[in-house]
């Protein structure tokens, strides 16, 4: 039979959280990770199966390259750390899984031999001896969790040099023993400041040389960081916020700076983008923006203030945007008054909805 790569990119570091909130914004981090890693595939390589935190890739009958194989696993752990730091730099939520997602790390473990195929499900699947063994090469003596493992046969294959140097890898050799089978591999740890991260932007905080045109606050008797999940998880939105059709979101994306959600009112498609301003250390700072409006631009964000543990205040400030003297007129005849009037409906149909709607909230 024909050699065939098994390649396995498996993600370690994450906390499993107890909470319901923090549970779902580690299953959306790893879903946007596992996606990242998936888009990074440059050696058209199939997808066999979505294993947890892993993803298990195959090559039927090819072995790339060494120069080929090497640039591919640069290449994801380029993706991986580089959309790692956008979650750093972008995140707005404080949960343990959206503050300790950059701490997550990456092994990525390539082998090869005969594959075989099952049908499961209607499904063919690789099956056979070395797709067992590239399983157990993930169980190894390693004292890290951010390196590429190169099984001996896949080296030898390659002709990958025991001293192999770059200015990424360094490998060694390597051994463990499973069921009595001794299995040698090569591995090199990967030194993160070494790859050269993708770009992305920064987004700006807003800063506005003027007071807000509106601003409405109360009180809820829950903790700062309940309330922004409820604000910022727009599966949520329909209950509390006035008006709107329906909104239309990434479900599988948690909520950050540069994110986008579209708000549906009379059939017409509001985009929002996520933005942010300055504010107190012991504040959380949520905004929104759209230019989809008669005036030029605006600007809402919900600023929350914990007052105790199980208390905050919420503060709604409202900055609209109007450059031209027909804007001006428009948002101080009409559009002021009917937006204070729909913000504090909203307000209030948001507490009422996180004091009654506890049942609903298992439904979403």
């Amino acid at each position: 039979m024909s050699n065939s790569l098994l390649f396995i990119p498996d993600i370690s570091g994450f906390t499993h959280f107890v909470e319901n909130t923090e549970v779902e914004h580690s299953q959306h981090v790893i879903s946007e990770v596992l996606e990242i890693l998936i888009k990074a595939n440059t050696q058209n390589l199939k997808l066999a199966e979505v294993e947890g935190d892993a993803l298990f890739f195959y090559k039927e009958n090819e072995i790339p390259s060494q120069e080929k194989l090497l640039a591919q696993i640069e290449t994801m752990f380029t993706a991986f750390y580089s959309h790692l730091k956008l979650l750093e730099k972008n995140r707005i939520c404080p949960c343990n899984a959206c503050a300790t997602a950059p701490n997550l790390q990456l092994k990525i473990i390539v082998h090869c031999g005969a594959l075989q195929f099952i049908t499961v499900q209607e499904k063919s699947k690789p099956f056979g001896q070395s797709v067992i063994e590239a399983h157990r090469l993930l169980k190894n003596s390693i004292a890290s969790d951010n390196y590429t493992l190169l099984s001996a046969e896949l080296s030898k294959t390659i002709g990958l040099p025991d001293n192999y140097e770059s200015k990424l890898y360094c490998f060694n050799i390597g051994k463990d023993t499973y069921d009595d089978k001794e299995m040698e591999y090569m591995f090199s740890e990967i030194d993160n400041s070494k790859l050269k991260l993708n770009p992305f932007a920064v987004p700006e905080v807003v800063d506005f040389k003027c007071s807000a045109s509106i601003t409405l606050n109360k009180e809820f008797e829950i903790s700062a960081s309940e309330l922004l999940e409820y604000i910022t998880n727009y599966s949520y939105r329909h209950y509390w916020v006035k008006g709107v059709d329906k909104f239309e979101y990434n479900p599988d994306e948690v909520t950050r700076l540069e994110t986008e959600h579209v708000c549906v009112i009379d059939g017409k498609r509001l985009n929002f983008t996520t933005v942010t301003k300055s504010a107190n250390p012991d504040e959380i700072v949520y905004g929104e923006c759209t230019t989809d409006i008669p005036i030029d631009a605006l600007y809402q964000f919900f600023i929350i203030k914990p007052i105790s543990e199980s208390r905050c205040r919420l503060t709604i400030e409202i900055y609209p945007k109007a450059k031209s003297i027909v804007s001006k007129i428009m948002l101080g005849l009409f559009m002021k008054r009917a937006l204070r009037n729909s913000i504090r409906t909203s307000i209030n149909n948001l507490k009422m909805f996180i004091e009654n709607g506890s049942n609903k909230l298992d439904e979403v």
